[in-house]
């Protein structure tokens, strides 16, 4: 299996938002705080020296996912062609220990309804499977994410 994944350009991320908007938009995701991307903001310095940092965070997709592992209804699994941390949301019964055992918070839940199914990213798949790139990429004006094989990026 070859992994893909992204490449964040962080000299260039200005924090913008744009993957954010654009991935929400392209799933149907209505607003409020489930985000597949969530992009990470932190400051240090003083001034009049301020350094401000921007961290865009979309699922890494593990080579040994932990939400997989975690996962008792098996709703969690790794597709080959892309190596793309999926999810059945059949099986999901928003337990949230997903959540738990993820260490980049990456499984995200669109309110506190024990029934809620987890929602991350899922490398845009579908866009992926017709030759197109992931929409975060594409939406990025800065040029600060990059998509492919891993061993190319």
């Amino acid at each position: 299996m070859k992994q893909y994944g992204f490449f964040i350009d962080t000299s260039r991320c200005t924090g913008c938002n744009a993957c954010v908007i654009s991935c929400k938009q392209y799933r149907n995701i209505p607003p409020g705080p489930a985000k597949p991307i969530r992009v990470y903001q932190w400051e240090k310095g003083n001034f009049p020296n301020p350094d401000v940092r921007v961290l865009p965070i979309m699922c890494f997709h593990c080579a040994e996912p932990r939400c997989r592992d975690a996962c008792e209804n098996n709703a969690i699994f790794k597709e080959e062609s892309h190596g793309a941390v999926l999810v059945d949301t059949e099986k999901c019964k928003g337990d949230r220990k997903c959540f738990d055992a993820c260490p980049y918070g990456t499984p995200q839940f669109m309110s506190d309804d024990p029934a809620e199914k987890m929602l991350k990213c899922d490398m845009c798949i579908d866009r992926l499977k017709e030759g197109t790139a992931p929409l975060c990429v594409l939406s990025c004006s800065l040029r600060a994410l990059d998509f492919g094989p891993l061993d190319e990026l």
